[in-house]
């Protein structure tokens, strides 16, 4: 695990600045550094020693004859059987890395060697005779990386603000990105907030060659429901899958912890994983906002030992800066504060962690799931009298009835853009001083939608935060908040074997009238007590509906709503209007708050007058 930059080579100080471009990450790698330099290539790494802790293992890595040269993030969980089949091939070794394994694959398959690989990656090869640079992220986006093409040069890394310090950077706002963003929460699209920086997609790869890139996908999810087996069947595919999984992901050569909250996820993870130590963060004392209690007493029940912490809200705003700082872009979701704090906690003890992101969208665990069978006894009511109540409803003030009559006179694809839905279009546009052309939510979830279209809605929603919300949203804060701490994060259920097992379980296994993850829940009972495989999702509560009330952080918060920064983007009366709302009880609009304020701390950051990232 570590973190990778790099840029093809056309400047005269190449040295320093791959240098100072590996020094701005270093908390991705404090145990060592590398790089690789020629006429051509700048590559560099920081590395967090997990595998082959000996100095051999040291990025950049390389072929036989030095032809070919890598820099990698991330773990391959199969790399010793590679290792064998490569070595059997005529391949010769000279460290125990999993990281050789990508050098010898990619010389012996080329880019098919993606379709072999099991794990977490994002790396980059330099194929030197072919003058060709190489490319890859993993399947579901658990590992960050970033492309620009600025001027001659094609620049890469981990991190976005690795790229500041190239002189052919060119840092600029992109405002169709901050339109998006107040819908999703997260940076949406490929496009980041700086413009000219791009993501490389989940399961995607690029070729750099003449001055060309050509990025593609190499892999696909595809949900096709088997209704050969039984629930009894799936169950014990399940339990057989992911226990497999678990020790694919504990391969490590230091201790391994696990993140463990009241729910049935990251439960399961601790209790197959047999991990050394858990660890948990909440808030006060009421167990709405704290899962401290639960976790102890899991902890108990799988005789480990659990480390916890309650996180005050001085410490929570004190380090809210800070966190948006290290997510490069900004992130609305209150949890990733959270998150901060847990890796935090887990790295005063270990290096590497497992934890249970991806079990909701795989296998159907959130609420909203239910939504399609709440809404299909409405639905039998003809589509003009839903619209036409609908509209009328618009009119109304915000009430839960009212946003049912909102929600039932639209289709899935128009009421269901994502876990989170913050702002509407309407609603944004009001909001903005600012024109972009920033597409409507509804246009950046068709491609996804049209894809799955033959699906059940329950599993095409699966699908749609399977691509946005769990690569923009879940993974991104899970990576940037560990790493910031040097913490790997391990999710064993982010995995190609547990994902093709989920593809086909049939709908009504995964979500029922009352339960989400059906046949999941029931597996895990086989290592959790019934009271953890059924309790509903909490997933790290934050009390910020409560705090925004509060005289300080309404205050804090104002002046952020009032400030020069927020002129330049918002009709800022509408601003300190949801604030005084909120205030006053007449209705909750915090996510919308956070969502603005969250904005204009990151661009404090990295826009301001005095941005901490020019120091």
């Amino acid at each position: 695990m570590c973190g990778i930059v790099g840029f093809t080579n056309h400047i005269h100080d190449a040295e320093s600045v791959i240098k100072k471009m590996m020094d701005r990450i270093v908390h991705r790698g404090p145990d060592s550094s590398g790089s690789y330099v020629d006429d051509k290539i700048a590559m560099g790494f920081r590395r967090l020693s997990i595998i082959d802790l000996s100095d051999k293992g040291s990025q950049p890595i390389f072929n036989e004859d030095r032809s070919i040269v890598i820099t990698f993030n991330g773990e391959i969980y199969n790399y010793q059987e590679l290792k064998k089949e490569l070595i059997e091939a005529g391949h010769s070794f000279y460290t125990e890395t999993d990281t050789e394994v990508l050098v010898h694959g990619y010389e012996q398959w080329g880019k098919d060697m993606l379709h072999r690989l099991r794990g977490m990656f994002g790396f980059v090869i330099y194929d030197k005779k072919n003058d060709t640079v190489f490319g890859a992220r993993d399947f579901f986006g658990i590992k960050p990386l970033y492309y620009a093409q600025m001027g001659r040069t094609l620049m890469w890394g981990s991190e976005i603000k690795s790229f500041l310090d190239h002189p052919e950077f060119k840092k600029e706002l992109n405002t169709a990105a901050l339109e998006s963003y107040l819908s999703f929460q997260y940076s949406v699209t490929e496009e980041t907030f700086f413009k000219g920086v791009f993501k490389l997609p989940a399961a995607h790869c690029f070729t750099y060659k003449d001055g060309k890139l050509t990025v593609e996908r190499y892999w696909e999810i595809k949900f096709t429901p088997d209704e050969g087996p039984d629930l009894e069947q799936w169950v014990n595919r399940i339990s057989d899958t992911f226990k497999d999984s678990v020790q694919a992901h504990k391969i490590a050569d230091v201790e391994v912890g696990s993140f463990l909250s009241s729910g049935v996820d990251s439960s399961y993870v601790a209790a197959v994983a047999d991990v050394d130590k858990t660890f948990t963060v909440g808030f006060g004392e009421d167990e709405k906002y704290n899962e401290i209690g639960y976790a102890k007493e899991f902890s108990k029940y799988i005789h480990k030992d659990n480390f916890s912490h309650v996180i005050t809200p001085e410490e929570y705003w004190g380090n809210f800066a800070k966190i948006q700082y290290h997510m490069d872009e900004p992130l609305a979701d209150p949890a990733a504060a959270a998150l901060f704090f847990v890796c935090r906690l887990a790295s005063e003890q270990v290096k590497v962690v497992l934890s249970g992101e991806g079990a909701d969208e795989i296998f159907g665990g959130y609420n909203i799931y239910h939504n399609p069978a709440d809404m299909a006894g409405y639905n039998k009511v003809p589509r003009f009298i839903r619209k036409g109540l609908g509209a009328a409803a618009q009119k109304l003030p915000k009430k839960h009835g009212v946003n049912f009559l909102i929600r039932g006179s639209q289709t899935l694809q128009e009421r269901f853009i994502g876990n989170a839905y913050i702002f509407t279009e309407k609603e944004r546009k009001a909001l903005l001083k600012i024109k972009t052309d920033a597409p409507a939510p509804s246009a950046i979830t068709k491609p996804f939608y049209d894809k799955c279209s033959q699906n059940d809605e329950v599993t095409q929603m699966q699908y749609l935060d399977l691509h946005l919300w769990m690569t923009g949203d879940i993974l991104l804060k899970a990576d940037k908040m560990s790493m910031a701490h040097s913490l790997e994060l391990r999710v064993p259920f982010l995995d190609k074997k547990v994902m093709a097992l989920a593809e086909q379980i049939p709908a009504r296994h995964r979500v029922t009238k009352t339960e989400t993850k059906y046949a999941m829940r029931i597996a895990a009972l086989a290592a959790c007590p019934p009271q953890t495989a059924k309790k509903d999702k909490l997933g790290f509560p934050v009390p910020i509906r409560v705090w925004l009330k509060e005289d300080k952080y309404y205050d804090y918060v104002k002046g952020y709503f009032t400030s020069k920064n927020a002129e330049k983007f918002f009709n800022t009366d509408e601003l300190v209007k949801l604030l005084d709302v909120h205030r006053s009880g007449s209705y909750d609009w915090s996510r919308k708050i956070w969502t603005v304020f969250t904005f204009l701390v990151w661009y404090e950051i990295f826009f301001g007058s005095d941005a901490a990232v020019r120091a």
